[in-house]
């Protein structure tokens, strides 16, 4: 576990994405990266991603690259429903998080499930 994790820890903004009606990952989903720009609260794309087979993609945000700020993940979480034959209560799902200190390594998971999803702080 010591090297997945080693792994996971070279971006500064990492995710994963596991289908909870299934137990396994979400692979193929569409996530995107923006950060809110002062003044006028303009949201500023900064990635785009795909996730792989294990419901992880390349980091979002490249060390050194992160500013103190508030940011935003979009999971185009319909297309991905619309894939395997489901429809999906939820679009799309949108996490809003603030990074404060922007050496830390963040890892923002999400569960989805057609009729639900769970975000959390991961480590």
């Amino acid at each position: 576990q010591a090297d997945g994790m080693s792994e996971v820890g070279k971006g500064t903004v990492t995710t994963h994405v596991l289908n909870t009606a299934t137990g396994l990952p979400a692979a193929g989903l569409a996530v995107r990266l923006a950060r809110l720009q002062e003044p006028g609260l303009q949201w500023t794309e900064l990635a785009q991603r795909h996730t792989d087979a294990d419901g992880r993609c390349q980091p979002l945000l490249a060390p050194g690259q992160a500013k103190a700020g508030t940011y935003k993940l979009h999971f185009e979480t319909a297309e991905y429903w619309q894939g395997l034959g489901h429809t999906s209560f939820y679009p799309f799902v949108e996490v809003v998080f603030i990074i404060t200190d922007p050496a830390q390594k963040l890892h923002v998971p999400l569960l989805i499930s057609p009729y639900s999803y769970t975000t959390y702080r991961g480590s």
